[in-house]
């Protein structure tokens, strides 16, 4: 990465979205990281999936039903999780929120 595509801005990013009440864009990539924001309505589902990338979560804002490999816990404004490769996750909007999702490698199907 040369020092001319270290910097990014989110807002230069677009909106896609990915299932009622939820959108998403890239923040930024490499091939091996990519950082996404992801926006919920209330009583939005990020419904349970799984794939081979390490994920990292924050909660920037809201509440979650966020459950990994059968056990789900709520979290709010601050809290965060890590999903190991293959563990089938997903969440739940209790209210409108923010999550910043970090993959590693980077998910080449949002592209």
């Amino acid at each position: 990465m040369s020092q001319s595509n270290a910097f990014v801005n989110a807002a230069d990013g677009q909106w896609a979205p990915t299932e009622p009440g939820v959108s998403r864009r890239i923040m930024a990539y490499l091939p091996e990281m990519m950082m996404v924001e992801v926006v919920f309505e209330a009583g939005a589902i990020g419904s349970l999936h799984s794939h081979p990338h390490i994920q990292a979560s924050y909660v920037v804002e809201g509440r979650f039903e966020v459950t990994i490999d059968g056990v789900t816990q709520e979290l709010a404004q601050g809290g965060s999780f890590i999903v190991k490769p293959d563990l089938i996750h997903g969440v739940k909007a209790l209210e409108k929120g923010r999550l910043i999702d970090t993959f590693t490698p980077h998910r080449a199907e949002f592209l």
